[in-house]
């Protein structure tokens, strides 16, 4: 079955997108949860005016993403964590701890498009991927700092 998507999907596709899916997932998820429409002669028409007229729109938007993507790759969040005596952290860093910490740079991503390559579970310097478009892809340094503070 054909879909046309509404909105980006992870693993899938992004927004406008005629991707070709399974029946029951079509009919369960994405056209319930407003992701996507069947992919028909008339909404296939609708999707390509749309993407006439949104064209120069888009192509705004990617290079406001290319310039955001220059000044994030050159960007390093420090991150203070509580750590034990090893140096390895209490939880984990999650992407809405690096989402808060981008916006404290006057950053305002979206947590859902920060992407870990791996846990974070210890003190060091790691990379995050933020997807800010679906042509432009930007990492971020991390810095995860130990706490001085021990724990008893």
């Amino acid at each position: 079955m054909e879909i046309i998507l509404s909105q980006d999907v992870p693993n899938l596709g992004y927004r406008g997108d005629i991707v070709k899916v399974r029946p029951g997932y079509a009919r369960n998820y994405l056209i319930p949860q407003k992701m996507g429409v069947i992919a028909d002669t008339a909404n296939r028409k609708m999707a390509a005016e749309n993407a006439k007229q949104g064209a120069n729109k888009l192509n705004k938007v990617k290079v406001d993403a290319q310039i955001l993507a220059n000044t994030l790759s050159h960007t390093t969040i420090d991150i203070t964590v509580k750590t034990g005596n090893s140096g390895k952290i209490f939880g984990s860093i999650t992407t809405l701890q690096i989402a808060a910490a981008l916006r404290d740079k006057g950053f305002d991503i979206d947590r859902r498009k920060i992407h870990l390559t791996d846990e974070i579970k210890n003190t060091g310097e790691y990379h995050a991927n933020i997807d800010l478009h679906k042509e432009v892809k930007a990492t971020v340094t991390l810095n995860i700092i130990g706490d001085s503070t021990t724990i008893a």
